[in-house]
C-alpha cells in the first residue's frame, strides 16, 4: 500500500489557477474583502461549503445566513481563505471519506472547528503564532482522503473502520493500514503543491514529534493536541478532550487557557444548537 499511496500522491493534479490568487489575497494582507468575495464566488462550491459552516452550531442558531457576504462577515477572512483552501484542495484531490464512515461535511465541519480553536486558544497567548497555524490546523487531515481511497481499493474498509471502532485511535489505524500517519501523507501532498515549509513542516511532524526540527516543535505539538481534540468522527468527545488535555500538560503548555478556550467553544456550539432547535 505504501507504493501505491505514494504514486497516488505524485500522480494528483496540479491546483487551479484560483488558489494562485486566493495565495496572493493572503500572503499581501490584503484588506479589500470586497475583492476576496469577487474571487471566491467564481467556485460554487466554495460557496457552498462557506455558507454550511456558518450556518453549522460553530456559528449559526439565532438565524440562518443565507448571503455570503453575510458569512464572510461572520466567519472572518482568515477562517474564509482557510476554508476556500481546503475546498479547492479537496475538489482535486476529488475522494471521499466512506472508509472513516464520514462525509465531507463532516471534514470541513472538524477543519473548521480545529481553526476556531487555534484562534481562540492562541489568540489569548501569540497572535502571530495564531495567524501562522491557523491554516495548518485546517488542512492537517487533507491526507485522509488518499488514505480513504486506497483502503476502499485495497478492500479493507470493513477492517479498518472496525479498528476504528475498537481502539478509538485514528492515527494509529492509519499508520497500522497505510504504513505512514496521516500527516506525513497530508505534508507530502502539500509539498508535491510546492507549499510553504511553514505549512508543510509542522504538519509533517505533527506525529513525528521525536524527529521534529527544533524550530517547528511547538507548532507541532500545537497541531497535535487540536488534531485529537477535533478528530474528524468524534470531534470534542469527552474522550478527546481527556486524551487533548493529557498533551497539554505533557508538553508544559498553559491549561488554564486550554480550558478557558474549550469551555467557550462549547459553550457557543451548545447555545447555537438549542437556537437551531427552537427555530426549526
Amino acid at each position: 500500500m505504501k507504493k501505491n499511496l505514494i504514486q497516488e500522491i505524485k500522480t494528483l493534479e496540479n491546483l487551479p489557477n484560483s488558489i494562485k490568487e486566493i495565495n496572493n489575497f493572503r500572503k499581501n494582507d490584503n484588506s479589500d474583502v470586497s475583492a476576496l468575495v469577487k474571487i471566491l464566488k467564481k467556485d460554487s462550491l466554495i460557496v457552498s461549503n462557506i455558507l454550511k459552516i456558518s450556518n453549522s452550531n460553530l456559528f449559526g442558531g439565532n438565524y440562518k445566513i443565507e448571503t455570503f457576504n453575510k458569512a464572510v462577515e461572520l466567519l472572518g477572512v482568515k477562517l474564509i481563505l482557510a476554508i476556500s483552501i481546503g475546498t479547492i484542495i479537496s475538489k482535486t484531490i476529488n475522494k471521499n471519506l466512506f472508509a472513516y464512515a464520514v462525509t465531507n461535511d463532516d471534514f470541513f465541519y472538524s477543519s473548521a472547528l480545529s481553526a476556531i480553536f487555534i484562534d481562540n486558544w492562541l489568540g489569548q497567548i501569540n497572535e502571530d503564532l495564531r495567524n501562522e497555524l491557523l491554516l495548518p490546523a485546517f488542512l492537517q487531515d487533507i491526507g485522509k482522503f488518499i488514505i480513504s481511497q486506497l483502503i476502499q481499493d485495497d478492500r479493507q474498509t470493513e477492517f479498518f473502520l472496525k479498528s476504528l471502532v475498537e481502539t478509538d485511535d485514528i492515527s494509529a489505524c492509519e499508520l497500522e493500514f497505510t504504513g505512514y500517519t496521516c500527516s506525513r501523507i497530508s505534508a507530502n501532498i502539500f509539498k508535491h503543491w510546492d507549499f510553504s515549509h511553514n505549512i508543510i513542516f509542522p504538519i509533517a511532524f505533527t506525529q513525528d514529534l521525536e524527529n521534529c526540527p527544533k524550530d517547528f516543535l511547538h507548532k507541532a505539538q500545537v497541531l497535535n493536541v487540536v488534531k485529537i481534540l477535533c478528530d474528524i468522527r468524534n470531534p470534542l468527545s469527552n474522550n478527546n478532550i481527556e486524551k487533548a488535555l493529557k498533551k497539554v500538560l505533557e508538553y508544559n503548555f498553559d491549561v488554564e487557557y486550554f480550558l478557558n478556550s474549550l469551555d467557550s467553544i462549547r459553550e457557543r456550539i451548545e447555545k447555537n444548537s438549542q437556537h437551531s432547535l427552537s427555530n426549526n
